[in-house]
């Protein structure tokens, strides 16, 4: 999950601790006065200055420094009734002492445990609030945020301010959750992208925390003490080494008051940082490193080589890179986009065009002590790794030697400029940018100067930094080289993600209703929010003449435009032996039409940083669409060109095939990929819509006919629905879609799909592929479910966040993570489409772990399923329904989706309005009663892929 910009996403490597959400779709000018517009039907705003795009970033931000040395952000916006409420502390794995890697990380899920005044688990404080309530670890910081409707401003404050200064850490609690911490370390080890990207950070940063992973290692978890991590806390966590980050809608000088009311009190820290903590701004390294943040050069020009179990052959690059405040990062990120971004970058057309990769992909990572450049690289079948790597630096060599043009230079800040605004357009994501910038850089202003900075790139400083910083001698290589181990699938039986991860933290089991009552924070005038939120956002509607129907919602709150569409031409369509076809015909729509070719069609988006795709799911093909407001009519017309114009190139079509195979090599080897597969296909039957999986032989039956036929028979206007919002005027946006899409017209009556009734299984069903090479297990039990339209949703819903739909509050994340530590990560959930719906549990354990939390599972399964549910669980779980659903509608690409699947479901108008009364409707009667008839824990699969388990 991220919640950073694109560009930004490049120097925040980070531990992300998320709520997991299942979602239910079927589950300046312009930029540079270079670039023309094509057409001039949208006139608001045509003429948003590039000043003015930097501006809003921090726009009405106010910094308060308290007497105490807490740093305050503070920026007003009122678009939504909700507030962000983030705390930032200068620690991350940066500060880590030899030995005691992944501490940073450790302590951040300790702040979950109580403390002195609340010893109760805090996901269950946050949960009653309805606030979406996340943390993360990086390199340079640990941040915890918190996004909720607006009355409940002061109990946010309130609880940050608590775990600042009063949790507490015990023998027990640090037991149970360094179990639980491992876990989460099993589960990197199962990703072979991970392995080799951590042994070649090691080597480039042999002597730096740097080329240490975030969340540790299980040797250094395993030794962790409660007074080492005590120290950490009383060390880092204070007013003078955090930033306090408030976004949303309230008022700054009330706000600011509170502040001071709530944690000007905390004293600042008496005691000497350890670690970083002294040596910060110098960006130096923890005592017991070697004085020297300085990356090592190889000392041998041959990659590093691991040779394991695995689908693809990878190879990871990584060069030395300066500080976030350097002058040449803005170049750098320019470079790195001519390389890397899209389909007309230099390093796509020389490997993946060409056979030579499946994908390539690079990151500059821009960090408070150094950086670094890190590319990496999926190979094709068959291909060899080191004339891979060959044909990589020669690419960069040409970009030392020749340099690069006006146009890359150009498109490149183009798409990280229109990057930075999609990107910041919810107020969590504007909280993070202000965050990182303030803890990272040092001035949360930083943003605008290096946007500043990336517009006064030339191409003179392209060739220049690629130069200085991209030499072959500085590089450290790694190829990781998949062995043929091939793993055995058990019989049926019956029985009674290195930087980038997610996190859940649930709630302990004994908390009554009475003891979250008793430690939660008053709430400051309770408000009717939830229906203020949605009281005028009803879009507008129409339908075409050829069936097209289209919902527009004008939202003058930021220069950007948002497209979600919905093609029912999903994988249910597929063939019985041309299984993969679907996704075949999404994936080529762009690589040509009638007018213009694949790298036109590229080049027209990715000169304004717009940005299209499609993807098919099983029920449809999902359209999402971006762009700044003023580039709006680039977007419907290239939408337009290609679903009525497509021609399916030979070429690009077995580049697609390619692409697909690897692809599903890489599926098979992925534990929850192999348990998804293996779960769907034992609950539907062979010639159920939904028992279709992609296999190599079905892949390489497709040819060229299949596709064009599938297109022509499913792609139609009257299966189509689209759903913009932005700053538009509704009425010329309507023009414009009339005018590029009202030609499209198709033949006949659209296909339609018979959907079989599935029958329970008569017990429980257990089924166990192995994969070789993995460390965790990846367990996946359920049955089928109901629709989207079944009476029972709303209840089932309201079950469900009961039963696991909230790790922080759920009875299975309670029991089976917080209480046992037997999982990292569990949760439930109803996936209603149109036709079906499934009972899902996803769940990842250590192998010796996974009979027993499958075990423990089943007993809750049965107990809710009996016993029912109580009315103080109910209670909470509406109230957290709501507040989510509150804040969801505040963030432009849910409130689009949820617009667009409105329509697609067929639900009433008024549903996105009523939505939380008909929460708020559901009884105890009707939980119960849902628990009954859609609960079964003796008729349901399950599926456990991974290590051998016993």
């Amino acid at each position: 999950m991220s919640v950073l910009p694109k560009f930004y996403r490049y120097r925040f490597h980070v531990l992300l601790l998320s709520v997991l959400i299942t979602v239910l779709f079927l589950g300046n000018d312009t930029a540079f006065s270079q670039l023309t517009q094509e057409n001039t039907l949208v006139s608001t705003p045509q003429s948003i200055s590039r000043e003015t795009l930097s501006s809003s970033v921090t726009e009405n931000v106010q910094k308060t420094l308290l007497q105490n040395g807490l740093t305050v952000l503070t920026k007003e916006v009122h678009s939504n009734p909700v507030v962000t409420v983030q705390v930032w502390y200068k620690v991350g794995s940066r500060n880590e002492e030899s030995g005691l890697n992944g501490i940073a990380h450790q302590l951040e899920h300790m702040l979950f445990r109580g403390t002195k005044n609340r010893p109760i688990q805090f996901g269950r404080l946050f949960s009653a609030l309805g606030s979406d309530s996340n943390a993360f670890t990086s390199h340079d910081q640990t941040a915890y945020y918190n996004t909720a409707e607006r009355d409940k401003l002061k109990a946010l404050l309130v609880l940050e301010a608590d775990r600042m200064q009063n949790s507490v850490i015990d023998n027990p609690q640090l037991a149970s959750e360094k179990r639980v911490v491992i876990s989460e370390l099993q589960g990197y080890e199962n990703e072979p992208e991970y392995r080799l990207s951590r042994a070649v950070m090691q080597a480039l940063f042999p002597n730096h925390p740097y080329g240490l992973p975030v969340g540790g290692t299980k040797d250094d978890v395993q030794k962790f003490q409660t007074k080492q991590v005590k120290k950490y806390y009383q060390n880092f966590y204070s007013p003078d080494n955090a930033v306090l980050v408030i976004v949303g809608d309230f008022q700054t000088e009330p706000t600011l008051n509170l502040v001071k009311e709530i944690f000007g009190k905390i004293p600042s820290s008496s005691q000497s940082k350890i670690g970083l903590g002294k040596l910060a701004a110098e960006g130096n390294p923890p005592s017991n490193f070697p004085q020297t943040s300085q990356p090592k050069r190889p000392q041998s020009p041959n990659p590093i080589i691991l040779q394991e179990p695995g689908a693809a052959a990878l190879l990871h690059a990584v060069y030395p890179l300066p500080d976030v405040n350097h002058p040449d990062v803005p170049a750098l990120d320019v470079m790195d986009y001519i390389l890397t971004d899209g389909r007309n970058a230099r390093l796509y057309q020389t490997l993946v065009e060409s056979g030579w990769a499946n994908d390539v992909s690079a990151s500059v990572v821009s960090l408070l002590a150094g950086g670094w450049y890190e590319l990496s690289v999926t190979a094709s079948p068959n291909q060899d790794l080191k004339k891979i790597d060959s044909l990589l630096k020669g690419a960069i060599a040409e970009l030392m030697n020749k340099g690069v043009t006006s146009e890359e230079v150009n498109r490149a800040k183009a798409q990280l400029e229109a990057s930075l605004i999609l990107g910041n357009r919810d107020i969590t994501s504007q909280g993070m940018q202000l965050g990182n910038d303030e803890t990272t850089a040092g001035d949360y202003k930083y943003t605008e100067r290096y946007l500043a900075a990336v517009r006064q790139v030339t191409t003179a400083d392209v060739r220049r930094v690629a130069t200085k910083y991209l030499q072959p001698k500085v590089c450290v290589v790694g190829f990781f080289e998949p062995t043929q181990a091939k793993g055995k699938r058990k019989d049926k039986s019956s029985s009674q993600n290195s930087n980038l991860v997610a996190e859940n933290f649930s709630s302990e089991s004994s908390a009554t209703k009475e003891e979250v009552t008793k430690y939660l924070p008053p709430v400051d005038s309770p408000e009717e929010i939830a229906q203020t939120a949605v009281s005028e956002v009803l879009p507008e509607q129409f339908t075409l003449p050829n069936g097209l129907r289209v919902l527009l919602f004008a939202d003058p709150s930021s220069p950007t435009v948002t497209l979600s569409g919905y093609i029912k031409a999903g994988k249910e369509f597929d063939p019985h032996n041309k299984a993969g076809l679907a996704s075949l015909v999404a994936e080529n729509l762009m690589n040509g039409t009638k007018t213009k070719d694949a790298l036109t069609l590229a080049k027209v988006l990715d000169d304004r940083g717009a940005s299209l795709d499609f993807e098919t799911f099983r029920e449809g093909v999902r359209v999402e669409g971006s762009a700044l407001a003023s580039d709006l009519p680039v977007l419907v017309q290239t939408l337009a060109d290609t679903v009525k114009n497509a021609t399916f190139p030979v070429k690009e079509l077995e580049l697609s095939r390619k692409q697909a195979l690897i692809a599903l090599k890489q599926e098979l080897d992925d534990p929850s990929e192999v348990a998804e597969r293996t779960f769907v296909q034992s609950l539907y039957p062979e010639k159920h819509p939904l028992h279709k999986f992609p296999t190599e032989k079905s892949l390489r039956l497709l040819k060229r006919q299949d596709v064009v036929e599938f297109k022509e028979k499913h792609y139609r206007p009257d299966t189509t629905v689209l759903a913009l919002l932005g700053n538009f005027s509704v009425t010329e946006v309507e023009a414009l879609i009339a005018q590029e899409l009202g030609n499209w017209n198709t033949i006949g009556q659209p296909p339609e799909l018979t959907y079989p009734k599935v029958s329970l299984p008569e017990k429980v069903v257990s089924i166990n592929p192995i994969l070789p090479g993995k460390a965790q297990a990846i367990t996946y039990m359920g049955n089928q479910g109901i629709n989207r339209k079944d009476p029972r949703f709303y209840a089932a819903l309201v079950l469900n966040q009961i039963l696991g739909g909230d790790t922080l509050s759920s009875r299975l994340g309670s029991e089976v993570r917080d209480r046992q530590g037997l999982t990292y990560g569990i949760y439930s959930n109803f996936l209603a489409g149109k036709n079906s719906g499934t009972f899902l549990i996803e769940m990842q354990t250590s192998p010796e772990d996974t009979r027993q939390a499958i075990a423990r599972t089943r007993e809750l399964l049965q107990q809710i399923h009996q016993q029912g549910v109580t009315a103080e669980e109910i209670e909470t779980a509406k109230r957290n329904l709501i507040g989510n659903y509150t804040v969801s509608l505040a963030n432009p690409e849910e409130l689009v989706n949820r617009i667009l699947m409105n329509e697609v479901y067929g639900l009433d108008k008024e549903e996105l309005r009523s939505f939380t009364a008909k929460i708020q409707a559901v009884s105890i009667e009707e939980v119960n009663q849902a628990a009954r008839e859609l609960l079964y824990p003796d008729k349901i699969i399950v599926v456990t892929a991974g290590p051998h388990s016993n």
